[in-house]
């Protein structure tokens, strides 16, 4: 089995050489209730076009866990490796311990914050601009990691001590500023180790004094190639953004996934392809940019320990 869409891209021998051991923490491959381009085996297949080490696939609304062990006998003689987790999004029961527990014990690379779901991902997308919507009313409302009085919810608690217990990846999801100050200071303390912050300046909007202090309890910043690819919609962002964020936070903590999948847009590995071409012709050098693609993106997954 091969997937090689018509228009993939085909890079340098050199930029090749780059990519070898990308490990992509964000892929939109389906199942989905949005469109997809291509599922969890074909992105597989498509990683191999630049010996991807790994994929994390998501999804808003549900365990993307139980799609890879559905697909497992396909995924067997895949070339990269597949890993899911689970959105604390409505459709799971928002900040529930239980789904973290099941997507964990299927196996499960990662817990992501609530996104479709958060207060600040409700509020950004009240408006038409061009966020896809799945078919059908999905009953969506904001979830919370707070309880009625303010306080951090016993439920977050518990989720940050089954990460912490199983040494998994935890996303603050699209939550705004003060509760992913308050999430991820509750991971910190119950002794989660791999954090990570998604695209600052997209949706969640994150202030500079909660990103200095995300960063003294070990979280990675995340970009996505697809806000900075022309042949995606929007945002569609000048790459000089992308490289006054890496020097703004270092590439020893920042990381870059595709954010790609989705039906229209660029295949993820077409993204890694364009866009790394632009930062290293930017004056991103070849190791700080395999800091943030390969060996960042390894650690926070749990394929190896941090070098720094």
């Amino acid at each position: 089995m091969t997937f090689i869409a018509e228009d993939a891209l085909t890079p340098s021998p050199a930029l090749r050489k780059v990519l070898d051991g990308t490990v992509d923490l964000h892929c939109h491959s389906g199942p989905s209730p949005f469109p997809r381009r291509m599922d969890h085996v074909d992105a597989s297949y498509d990683g191999a076009r630049i010996g991807m080490r790994a994929i994390l696939v998501k999804s808003h609304h549900h365990n993307t866990a139980m799609d890879v062990l559905a697909m497992q006998k396909l995924l067997a003689d895949a070339p990269t490796p597949v890993y899911g987790g689970v959105a604390l999004n409505t459709e799971v029961g928002g900040v529930n311990p239980s789904a973290v527990a099941l997507a964990i014990n299927m196996g499960g690379r990662c817990v992501w914050g609530p996104t479709v779901s958060a207060a600040q991902h409700i509020a950004a997308h009240t408006h038409d601009d061009g966020f896809p919507s799945p078919g059908g009313e999905l009953y969506e409302h904001a979830e919370s990691v707070f309880d009625e009085s303010g306080d951090v919810s016993a439920e977050t608690e518990l989720v940050t001590k089954l990460v912490a217990e199983a040494d998994v990846l935890l996303t603050g999801g699209h939550l705004d500023g003060d509760s992913l100050r308050a999430f991820i200071q509750t991971a910190h303390r119950n002794g989660v180790r791999r954090m990570l912050l998604h695209h600052p300046d997209f949706i969640v909007n994150t202030p500079d004094n909660v990103i200095e202090e995300l960063l003294g309890y070990g979280a990675f910043v995340e970009h996505e190639l697809a806000m900075y690819h022309p042949g995606v919609p929007a945002p569609r962002w000048p790459i000089t953004q992308l490289v006054d964020w890496i020097r703004k936070i270092g590439p020893e903590r920042t990381v870059i996934d595709s954010d790609l999948g989705q039906k229209g847009n660029p295949l993820p590995v077409d993204g890694y392809i364009y866009i790394v071409q632009q930062l290293l012709d930017h004056g991103i050098s070849e190791k700080d940019m395999r800091q943030m693609i390969c060996h960042n993106t390894a650690y926070l997954l749990g394929l190896e320990e941090s070098n720094k």
